[in-house]
């Protein structure tokens, strides 16, 4: 099953996850021995974010934030650790993730590393200024992969 790997470094990984054990395959991969939490912010995709990972300390993973807000259309809470994204049934069980989108998860990726990159020559003015921007351009990428 297709799924993909958001690090809190932004590098994206095409995952195949089993069929039958895909939970525990995923619980691997976001580094969990414990609680996956499963967020539900595009009707065809399912988020899969460590359970405790801001408690523990995991790096944040600005990637899944700007891509899961562009999907919800508003700026949500930070995710933490690494991120699976697979794709989602009509039942709400997890899939294989569609072609559309995974171009939206690269295309977000790809935004915020160049983004990232261009504010250390050009900083915002504020973190919200930051975020406003980075969600901006996230959503411009979402709407341009329909």
């Amino acid at each position: 099953m297709r799924a993909l790997l958001i690090t809190p470094a932004g590098i994206v990984t095409e995952l195949d996850l089993p069929e039958s054990g895909a939970r525990s395959a995923i619980r691997d991969h976001v580094g969990s021995a414990g609680a996956v939490d499963q967020g539900l912010y595009h009707r065809e995709a399912l988020v899969h974010v460590h359970g405790d990972g801001q408690r523990i300390g995991l790096d944040s993973n600005l990637t899944a934030w700007a891509l899961a807000s562009a999907w919800r259309g508003m700026p949500l809470y930070s995710f933490h650790g690494p991120v699976v994204v697979t794709g989602r049934t009509q039942d709400g069980d997890t899939s294989a993730l569609g072609d559309d989108l995974a171009a939206h998860v690269h295309a977000v990726a790809q935004t915020v590393r160049e983004t990232r990159e261009a504010w250390k020559t050009r900083p915002p003015a504020s973190n919200e200024a930051a975020m406003r921007e980075l969600l901006a351009y996230a959503a411009r990428d979402v709407a341009a992969h329909r």
